[in-house]
């Protein structure tokens, strides 16, 4: 049965549609931690501000938005399957979140690999 957690991420994902990133900041902890496989890891609200600053550039300039595919999730922790579609084609993923409070204090997102990361078969 879905929680505090699983209905903290739907709101995350509801927030992230607008394509407006820094709405999403009100949503995390003051000591939450945020890790981006390609960015990096940011701790805090104001440093989580500015990666999402960031993000609403980038994403917007190479026209990549989000669609999310699953979320699961009870009171504390939830994961979503997630895809990116760009331009260049589409790829899946997957978000895993800790909660407390009704406010993320941890968020680490992972990707399939690229199709030309991929080794020959």
């Amino acid at each position: 049965m879905p929680g505090a957690a699983h209905d903290a991420i739907e709101n995350f994902w509801k927030t992230q549609d607008s394509g407006d990133y820094t709405k999403l900041v009100d949503l995390f902890a003051e000591d939450a931690v945020v890790e981006d496989m390609v960015w990096g890891t940011y701790r805090g609200r104001d440093e989580i501000m500015a990666f999402m600053s960031t993000m609403v550039k980038v994403m917007t300039e190479r026209k990549i938005h989000f669609t999310v595919d699953e979320i699961c999730g009870d009171d504390h922790t939830a994961w979503s399957r997630w895809t990116m579609v760009s331009p260049a084609g589409s790829r899946g993923g997957c978000g895993i979140y800790k909660v407390s409070g009704g406010k993320l204090t941890y968020y680490r997102d992972y990707s399939d690999p690229d199709e030309h990361e991929q080794p020959a078969r």
